[in-house]
């Protein structure tokens, strides 16, 4: 783990939404496909301060799904005045914790600052942003001087996703830079 509190040295797995009861348990709105394995019993978490970005190691004793959210109970939290002051604040993994993607599945952090490639090697923007609007993933792409592209995350349209050289290469559909 790293001493700095660089955001690119973490992933963000949670934000405490709330108490929950009089025996210092946290109520957790979770940002991870894989909640149960961030909450489990003995696992390490950062809670990060929005204010000062001030960070605290804590260890999960328990936790339990409800509706939406992760109900969570900390070592060394034994009652609601201790962890009231934790409202707000993002839970943390390092991230070399990532869970591994399936194939052809991709974190947000690992595409957003992607270039975009045409399959002729021109340059078309970067994502910016992902939208979830049901079947697939949108992912938006600023260009440069021009407005957003909204890119399918389907088969037909993004041919290659490399990673490690933060590019993506595309079919342009026509239509698409209109």
């Amino acid at each position: 783990m790293t001493n700095s509190n660089d955001k690119l040295d973490f992933l963000s797995v949670g934000k405490v939404a709330n108490t929950h009861g009089v025996r210092g348990e946290l109520k957790i709105f979770p940002f991870t496909d894989f909640p149960e394995v961030r909450f489990a019993q003995g696992k390490e978490l950062l809670l990060i301060s929005p204010e000062d970005g001030k960070a605290l190691k804590v260890k999960v004793i328990s936790a339990r799904e409800q509706k939406t959210v992760y109900i969570v109970k900390l070592e060394g939290y034994d009652n609601i005045n201790e962890v009231e002051k934790y409202k707000g604040w993002e839970v943390k993994v390092p991230k070399e914790e990532a869970v591994a993607a399936e194939d052809n599945a991709y974190y947000f952090h690992e595409i957003i600052g992607c270039s975009v490639l045409s399959e002729e090697g021109e340059e078309l923007g970067t994502i910016t942003d992902i939208l979830t609007p049901g079947a697939n993933d949108v992912w938006v792409v600023k260009r440069k001087g021009g407005k957003e592209l909204l890119i399918p995350f389907i088969e037909s349209v993004v041919k290659e996703v490399n990673v490690a050289e933060k590019k993506v290469r595309i079919e342009v559909m026509e239509g698409l830079l209109d």
